[in-house]
C-alpha cells in the first residue's frame, strides 16, 4: 500500500515538472517571438519626403494700406452772406468750374453798375484832354489827372468784380460732391462747410514697407491689391515714397496710384497689397519644415538607402511655405519633411509619402 502511494506521488511530480516546463517554454517562446518581430520596427521611423525638382520661385512683400482720394476739399465761401442759390445735387459728379452755390451779391452788382456808368464819361474826358493837349489848350497836369481818374475807376470796377466772384462757390476740380450741410436762406461764412468734394478717379494708396526694401521700392514699381468683399485683384503702381525711414517703426511710407475706372472703389477702404520683388527661375526650393537649425547651421536630412543622411545647406529667399536652397542639395534628392526632430545620422527610416 505504501509503495502504491509512492508511485502515485512520483507520477504526479513528473507530470507537474513536465507541465511547468511546457508552460515556461511556451511563455518565453512567445515573448522572444514578439521581441524579435518588434525589435526591427522600433528602430525604423516612418517619415514623409519630397523629391527636389527645379521650380520658379517669387519673392513678394505683403502689406496693408488704405485707399485715399486723389483730391479732397471742404467747400466753403470766401465771403459772408445769405445763400441764394444751391445748384448741385448731393452725391453727383460735378466738373471743374461748375457754379455750385451763391450768396447774395445785389449790393455789389449795384456798385458795379454805378462804376460802369461812370466809365464812359471818364474815357471821354481822357480823349478830350488828349486832343486839347495836342493843341496846347490844356496843361499836361490836367491830362494826367484825367488819366489817373480813369485808371482808378477801372481798378474799382475790377475790385467789385472780384468781390462778386467771391460770392460764387465753384468746383475746383472734377469730382463727386457729397452731402450738403446748408440750405438756401442760410447765412454762410468762410467757416461754414457747404459740402465735401472728392476726386475718386484715380485713387491713392498709402502703405508701409519694411526698411530692408527701402532701396528696392521705386516710382513705377507694380503691385496688386485686394479689397475685402470683392473677389478681384486690382493692379496699381508706386508713384512716390517718403524721403526717410520712420525711426520708430523702421518702416518706409510709400504711396501708389490706382486708376479706379468707373469709380467703383471708394476712398477709405482697407486693402491688402502685394509687391513682387524678384522672380527666380529653376530654383531649388524645399518646404521650410525640412530645415533643421543646429548650432547656427541649417541642415536637412536626405533619404538614401533606407537611412537619413544629414547635410548642411545654404539658404536664401524664404516664402510662406518654401525656402530657396543655393548650396548643399541637388535636383533628384529626396528630402525628409516630417519627424525632423527625431532624425539623426544613419537612422533607418521608411518613406510613407513622397511628393
Amino acid at each position: 500500500m505504501k509503495r502504491k502511494w509512492i508511485i502515485t506521488a512520483a507520477v504526479v511530480a513528473v507530470f507537474g515538472i513536465v507541465l511547468g516546463g511546457y508552460n515556461y517554454y511556451k511563455n518565453h517562446k512567445g515573448a522572444d517571438e514578439k521581441a524579435v518581430s518588434a525589435a526591427p520596427r522600433s528602430n525604423i521611423l516612418s517619415v514623409n519626403g519630397v523629391v527636389v525638382s527645379p521650380q520658379n520661385l517669387t519673392e513678394d512683400i505683403r502689406m496693408v494700406g488704405n485707399l485715399l482720394p486723389d483730391e479732397e476739399v471742404d467747400l466753403t465761401f470766401e465771403t459772408s452772406g445769405k445763400i441764394v442759390e444751391i445748384n448741385f445735387k448731393e452725391g453727383t459728379m460735378v466738373s471743374k468750374g461748375d457754379l455750385l452755390a451763391k450768396v447774395n451779391d445785389k449790393p455789389l452788382q449795384a456798385q458795379l453798375s454805378r462804376y460802369e456808368a461812370q466809365l464812359k464819361l471818364a474815357q471821354d474826358r481822357v480823349y478830350r484832354q488828349s486832343a486839347l493837349l495836342e493843341k496846347d489848350a490844356v496843361s499836361q497836369e490836367a491830362f494826367e489827372q484825367a488819366r489817373t481818374e480813369l485808371a482808378t475807376l477801372n481798378a474799382d470796377i475790377e475790385i467789385v468784380k472780384q468781390n462778386i466772384a467771391l460770392t460764387e462757390l465753384r468746383a475746383p476740380f472734377d469730382g463727386i460732391i457729397g452731402l450738403r450741410n446748408v440750405s438756401e436762406g442760410a447765412y454762410a461764412s468762410p467757416s461754414v462747410v457747404v459740402a465735401k468734394l472728392t476726386k475718386i478717379s484715380p485713387l491713392k494708396i498709402d502703405m508701409f514697407v519694411p526698411e530692408r526694401y527701402a532701396d528696392q521700392i521705386k516710382p513705377g514699381t507694380p503691385l496688386t491689391f485686394t479689397v475685402e468683399g470683392i473677389n478681384e485683384e486690382f493692379k496699381a503702381s508706386v508713384y512716390a515714397k517718403e524721403s526717410e525711414v520712420d525711426s520708430d517703426t523702421r518702416m518706409l511710407s510709400v504711396r501708389a496710384t490706382y486708376a479706379n475706372p468707373g469709380g467703383h472703389l471708394l476712398p477709405g477702404r482697407f486693402i491688402s497689397a502685394k509687391v513682387r520683388m524678384q522672380d527666380i527661375p529653376n530654383a531649388i526650393a524645399i518646404p521650410t519644415e525640412a530645415i533643421v537649425p543646429e548650432m547656427g547651421v541649417d541642415k536637412v536630412f536626405i533619404y538614401r538607402g533606407g537611412k537619413a543622411k544629414a547635410t548642411a545647406v545654404k539658404t536664401a529667399l524664404r516664402t510662406d511655405a518654401l525656402i530657396h536652397i543655393v548650396e548643399g542639395i541637388e535636383v533628384g534628392d529626396t528630402i525628409i519633411t516630417s519627424g525632423t526632430l527625431q532624425l539623426r545620422e544613419d537612422l533607418p527610416v521608411q518613406l510613407n509619402e513622397v511628393k
